[in-house]
């Protein structure tokens, strides 16, 4: 093994999520996936072809890095819609390469009008409106002259889309704020096309707003965290259950990471274990050491509270988590060698360590503990 572990990509799992989060979008509504962030830390170029082997042909990525990423893995008919990020300088490339991509500034609104007559493509643009987040986006006051500029570039520039987004759907304490952006959305659309203006889509439905707020789907919906078998929170998967929605969880971990054992140790009672005093056996002890660290993704904030899969066995990680390497008490392991499997995150026999589980231990979200997975690990796809 050349590396000191690896993830495994499941093709069911992908599948059977898309197929689910589609089944609730709806056939008449445009799916995009969201593969911000490395693809939420699966990897763009290992994970793209798979989703287009779903039957998904439009993606919705954060910046032009992320953009030119998945352009180079990407099939023709598909298309890449950038949300966030995008320099002045790259507005030409995204045009010429067919690329959509939110405007949510009056000085990125003049920087396409004056680009746009440079190339030989129109550029194809979402306004983005703001309904109540107080991030990005035109207030309704600058509406007039946005339109203004859209009617005064038309053969320059495509409205392809008006769209805004939630401000934590997930939460059903933001439930009235989230009706209220969709209410406002709703009435802010209806003016700009009362000023003749056509967009193809109109969005604003995260993974939550579709889930939680079915009428919020609209033309187009932006799915990210669910088409990776994970919920946008706890409070929605438990609010299907009870209102008997679903009768159990419909989605499936996508990813799995993996190593090995790199050595096996006996330590007495009463000694520490790895770096400083923050572990102490109370027994004689076996311990295996891990070679990922948080150097490769496995958060110290871990130390002392993570567990790790090894011969089915849920096992303790004890001690400091290091840069390169974690111990392990395997003590109550007898059959365990060097280079027996160890699982990160994912399935071993009837045990599961899923990311939810890394959350509850120290705090963190799905989203942030999939996302520092670093990029030079491996990923393999699995079916």
């Amino acid at each position: 093994m050349l590396f000191t572990s690896y993830i495994e990509l499941s093709k069911s799992a992908l599948n059977n999520n898309i197929s689910y989060l589609k089944g609730i979008a709806g056939k008449k509504v445009k799916y995009s996936m969201v593969i911000k962030a490395n693809a939420y830390g699966h990897g763009i170029e290992d994970l793209l072809p798979m989703i287009e082997a779903c039957g998904v042909d439009h993606f919705s990525v954060f910046s032009v890095e992320e953009a030119r990423r998945a352009l180079k893995v990407k099939k023709e008919f598909c298309h890449i819609m950038i949300m966030g990020f995008i320099d002045d300088d790259y507005l030409e490339w995204a045009i010429q390469n067919d690329i959509s991509f939110f405007v949510f500034t009056p000085e990125r609104l003049d920087a396409v009008c004056s680009v746009s007559k440079k190339t030989s493509k129109p550029a194809r643009i979402h306004i983005e409106l703001e309904t109540g987040m107080h991030r990005t986006g035109f207030s309704e006051d600058q509406l007039p002259g946005v339109i203004e500029k859209l009617k005064n570039n038309k053969g320059n520039i495509v409205l392809e889309g008006v769209c805004s987004h939630m401000a934590g759907a997930e939460n059903m304490a933001n439930f009235e704020r989230i009706n209220k952006q969709i209410t406002t959305f709703n009435r802010l659309v209806k003016f700009i096309k009362s000023e003749g203006l056509k967009p193809k889509y109109r969005h604003i439905a995260c993974s939550a707003g579709v889930l939680n707020f079915p009428g919020s789907s609209f033309d187009l919906v932006r799915i990210g965290i669910s088409n990776y078998g994970f919920w946008p929170g706890n409070e929605t998967k438990m609010l299907l259950l009870k209102n008997g929605k679903i009768p159990k969880d419909p989605l499936m971990q996508v990813l799995s990471w993996k190593t090995k054992v790199m050595s096996i140790n006996n330590v007495k009672e009463d000694e520490y274990v790895s770096y400083g005093t923050s572990f102490l056996t109370n027994r004689n002890s076996k311990i295996a050491t891990v070679p990922v660290g948080y150097g490769y993704g496995f958060s110290r904030n871990l130390s002392n509270l993570g567990h790790v899969l090894i011969n089915g066995k849920r096992v303790p990680v004890i001690g400091s988590v290091n840069m390169n390497m974690m111990v392990v008490d395997v003590t109550d392991l007898p059959n365990v060698q060097v280079n027996d499997e160890v699982v990160l995150i994912g399935k071993q026999g009837d045990k599961m360590i899923s990311i939810s589980s890394f959350s509850d231990m120290n705090n963190s979200m799905n989203y942030e503990l999939l996302t520092r997975l670093p990029s030079r690990i491996p990923r393999y796809i699995v079916d």
